[in-house]
């Protein structure tokens, strides 16, 4: 992994994102999305993302959650893209997850499932499917009309974005008004169940099992 060397933007190497963590550099980086070159930017994400799969607490302390939320509206798909992808994993723990909330950060999310870009719908679906783990966050995708555009992403060409719209859908028909819509949308999650990506096909059985739920 390599870390920029901010005095005259070449790269260092550095050990890992462990490394990182432990050198307590995650707020330095954070901050730096405001002022610097796009292409700075994206080496950052890039390397935030790796550092958040090892701890979130620093990057969220910092106010990361904002300034990712920025970034989801930049000219370039490559930060776009990247910020999701950072989005989706500074939203593992709980208090990302209500920040996501808290900073309205859903509806943005929801709006990028229709990009061009299959990395940025991808990794959209994927920060969505995380911040719908709870209740607010499910109704706040719902709020924001995310059903219809991740269902089209249902039978994508990417198998990436595939995954993640039925796995966020998924978290969607835990909610009475997300299962009733779902409902009439089964045999699209049935065409799933041999999809080339045993990934996707057991997702996709998985969501079935969880919209058909009866009490």
């Amino acid at each position: 992994m390599y870390l920029v060397d901010w005095t005259n933007h070449s790269t260092i190497a550095v050990p890992s994102a462990v490394g990182i963590v432990e050198s307590s550099l995650i707020s330095s980086l954070v901050l730096k999305l405001k002022t610097e070159l796009d292409e700075i930017q994206e080496l950052i994400l890039d390397t935030l993302s790796g550092c958040l799969c090892v701890e979130a607490f620093e990057a969220l302390a910092t106010g990361a959650i904002p300034i990712l939320k920025e970034k989801l509206t930049h000219p370039s798909v490559a930060i776009r893209s990247k910020a999701a992808r950072a989005l989706l994993g500074i939203s593992v723990p709980l208090e990302g997850k209500n920040i996501m909330w808290d900073e309205e950060v859903i509806p943005v999310l929801v709006s990028l499932l229709e990009e061009s870009d299959p990395e940025v719908r991808a990794n959209a679906a994927g920060a969505l499917m995380n911040a719908t783990i709870t209740t607010q966050g499910k109704y706040a995708a719902l709020s924001a009309d995310a059903i219809p555009p991740l269902l089209k992403l249902v039978d994508d060409e990417t198998s990436k974005v595939r995954l993640n719209a039925i796995k966020a859908l998924t978290m969607l028909s835990e909610a009475p008004e997300g299962r009733k819509t779902l409902l009439n949308h089964v045999d699209l999650f049935r065409g799933q169940l041999n999809d080339s990506s045993e990934a996707v096909s057991r997702a996709a059985k998985i969501a079935i099992k969880v919209i058909e739920w009866k009490p």
